[in-house]
């Protein structure tokens, strides 16, 4: 075996083999011959993958594996990382997207054939797609530094210097700090030698493009690395990534400082003149985002890695409009290397404020009369420690509007964030005005995200009328352009809702009303549906029933069972496991991409496998057609075999689910597969289910009549407070 081979863990071999994990321990446990670990840690192991499908193969166990299965497990486990593979994968869907010919005449050989020749087509394609890229054969600075090999690239031509310029305001003197590594170019054309570990994995990623597409199956692979490790990136979602590059406009040169995952830059209407650049701390998503946007777009795609505020990339760049999506509340952003940085033309900002430092490195980047976009925490909006860039910012007419977003638009998701519109000022504004817009009242209930439509058309009327006329309509709760004058007080405090006069609730006490009879009909249906005082079996009555499983009864092929997946069809509304614990309608969304849904169906049964709550949803006609979410196992009945309310009730049983689940220190984890009920004939097993299915009735109305009273409630709470409901 390779000391390089592609590894795979147990829960990469469950799902080639279409098992749960528990199958697996049992195979090793019980097979001598079963493949020995490779890698990994104790409590999580690795083996090689070669070794595992043969084994499987040899036992009969190897599940027909969908291609793009099989290609996402090379990639995972391949030996230099998920990331160096799917930076060469991306490479590869370039070449092959652009000079298909190339790619067919050198794959047609051996493995060391094609990686010898890769590296001089790739740069073929990729000089003039993403100028500046490395080319082979070049020093690797990123193994002499000790840095991920991901980016083998040498260094750029350092930024030149500039002079020193007085601070805004006076600084405390720095200490020396040790000097910004200079931005490097995004992607490195990997070498012969790099790739040749890759070459299976590139194989099976142009199988799966010439099905698929080239771009859409690097936008899986993507998706699937980004869900995979949730922690590792901060995403910014698409609604909101296309509502910023609307309020944009369509500029032909566009910036992303912070470019992450290339959203933003993705989401810029195209147009033939256009030019990208790019930038990003982590060398890691600079690749990413280069590869990316290469393929997405046909204009070229300037991209760096290095430290936006400390090394800049492009110091001579003015661009069109600036997007960004900045880190917030950074302390290590460079307040002591930066107190002379001519960017600071609003003022020097203090060491808690880094978003107001993106904010001027925004404005310097562009040409005058240019548009700069930028997520924001609300905090930034009223701390003191801003207030004077804030001022200096109205008054020179830089900032032009602030929007309240709704929770939920972006991590963090429980926090209403804003968006700040500025403008390079390229004249004098006789009266400067700010345009206001809140648009939390379009936030969802549950965790779906925001009406993104309500939203969009909110913010983009309020900004087009405001940018053509200096000025709107004021609404109440919604939008306002205010005097900056009013703005300049002691806090200067830009928060929409404190600025924005109340809606207009002129029928408070009707809709209260309605709310109360609403309530009242629901908790007289919820009396009718409450079910008749138990009467307990007798003792010689209640032997114990045989007991089947639920993977039993899958390998017996009455039902089918499936998972959530990662990715979908955009626009299809997402069933969450909170959506099956809360009894609410689909409101999820998952990552944009080509894999195929699990779509709901009438009589499915669906549980969610974390949490440890004993639920399971029998899909109606209102929820059919949704796309079936993470963390959610479906069940299929066939009807022939199956009541589908028997299978839902008995699984919900708090034994049964006790029984099959397994515990780890902070989760606790369902095996669906172990779930038990009992063998009843067709007829019994309708009479169990007409039972349960009259205890999910009143379950859902206990759950419609406290909904209605705590909406009851907060009305007469904000009714009496606002002066709207009299108390009598």
């Amino acid at each position: 075996m390779q000391d390089n081979a592609t590894e795979v863990t147990a829960a990469g071999i469950a799902r080639l083999a279409g098992v749960g994990r528990a199958a697996v321990s049992n195979w090793r446990r019980r097979h001598a011959d079963f493949p020995r670990p490779v890698g990994g840690t104790e409590t999580s192991p690795a083996f090689a993958l070669a070794e595992v499908e043969e084994w499987l193969r040899r036992h009969r166990k190897l599940a027909e594996v969908p291609l793009k299965e099989r290609v996402w497990q090379q990639l995972a486990g391949h030996p230099d990382g998920p990331v160096t593979a799917l930076v060469h994968a991306g490479c590869a869907l370039l070449l092959i997207h652009d000079r298909p010919p190339v790619w067919l005449d050198i794959s047609s050989g051996t493995d060391e054939r094609l990686a010898a020749l890769l590296p001089t087509a790739l740069d073929e394609v990729l000089t003039p797609r993403v100028p500046g890229s490395a080319r082979p054969g070049r020093t690797d600075r990123s193994r002499v530094n000790g840095q991920n090999p991901v980016n083998t690239q040498p260094a750029a031509t350092p930024v030149t210097p500039v002079t020193p310029a007085t601070p805004a305001t006076p600084a405390t003197p720095a200490t020396p700090a040790t000097p910004a590594t200079p931005p490097t170019p995004a992607l490195a054309i990997p070498t012969a030698p790099r790739l040749l570990p890759s070459v299976p994995l590139l194989r099976g990623v142009a199988e799966l493009a010439a099905d698929r597409g080239a771009r859409p199956t690097f936008e899986f692979l993507l998706g699937r690395h980004l869900d995979a490790n949730p922690r590792q990136y901060t995403l910014t979602p698409p609604d909101l990534a296309g509502l910023m590059a609307a309020l944009a406009g369509t500029p032909a040169t566009v910036l992303d400082p912070s470019c992450g995952t290339g959203a933003l830059l993705r989401a810029v209407a195209d147009r033939p003149d256009r030019r990208l650049h790019a930038q990003d701390s982590s060398p890691e998503l600079a690749a990413l985002t280069a590869l990316r946007l290469a393929l997405h777009t046909r204009a070229p795609v300037h991209a760096a890695a290095g430290d936006t505020l400390r090394a800049d990339a492009y110091p001579g760049l003015r661009a069109d409009a600036v997007l960004c999506h900045p880190p917030f509340n950074e302390r290590n952003w460079g307040h002591d290397d930066l107190a002379y940085d001519p960017r600071w033309e609003y003022g020097f900002p203090a060491r808690t404020e880094s978003e107001l430092a993106w904010v001027q490195h925004a404005l310097a980047r562009l040409r005058d009369g240019g548009t700069a976009v930028l997520l924001m925490p609300p905090a930034v909006a009223s701390r003191r420690s801003g207030r004077r860039i804030r001022a200096d910012l109205l008054r020179r007419g830089a900032l032009r509007a602030v929007v309240a977003l709704p929770a939920g638009a972006a991590p963090p998701y429980s926090v209403p964030l804003h968006l700040w519109v500025l403008r390079r000022p390229d004249r004098t504004h006789a009266q400067p005005e700010l345009l206001l817009v809140d648009a939390g009242r379009f936030t969802a209930e549950g965790r779906g995200g925001p009406d993104w439509p309500g939203v969009r058309e909110t913010v983009l009327d309020a900004w087009g009328a405001f940018d053509r006329d200096g000025g709107v309509e004021e609404r109440p709760g919604v939008a306002r352009s205010v005097p900056v004058i009013e703005l300049l007080d002691d806090d200067v405090d830009l928060t929409p809702a404190r600025r924005l006069p109340p809606p207009a609730d002129t029928d408070g006490a009707g809709r209260l009303a309605d709310v109360r009879a609403r309530l009242d009909e629901t908790l007289r249906l919820t009396a009718e549906l409450a079910p008749p005082p138990a009467e307990p079996v007798p003792p010689a009555a209640s032997g114990r029933l045989p007991l089947t499983t639920v993977g039993e009864l899958a390998r017996a092929g009455a039902l089918v069972m499936r998972t959530g997946g990662h990715g979908g069809r955009a626009r299809v509304p997402v069933l969450t496991d909170h959506d099956v614990l809360a009894g609410t309608a689909p409101s999820g969304t998952l990552p944009e991409s080509e894999e195929e849904p699990v779509l709901t169906e009438p009589g499915d049964v669906v549980l969610p496998v974390l949490g440890g709550g004993a639920v399971a949803r029998v899909v109606d006609d209102a929820t059919a057609g949704a796309v079936l979410g993470r963390n959610l196992v479906l069940l299929r009945p066939d009807p022939a075999a199956l009541d589908a309310w028997y299978l839902a009730g008995f699984l919900r049983g708090t034994a049964n689910h006790r029984q099959a689940s397994s515990y780890a220190s902070t989760a606790t984890r369902l095996d669906v597969r172990r779930l038990q009920l009992p063998r009843l004939a067709p007829d019994e097993q309708r009479r169990y289910g007409e039972r349960f299915h009259a205890l999910d009735a009143f379950e859902r109305a206990l759950r419609e009549a406290g909904r209605l009273g705590e909406q009851l409630v907060r009305g007469m709470y904000d009714g009496l407070t606002d002066g709207t409901i009299a108390p009598e």
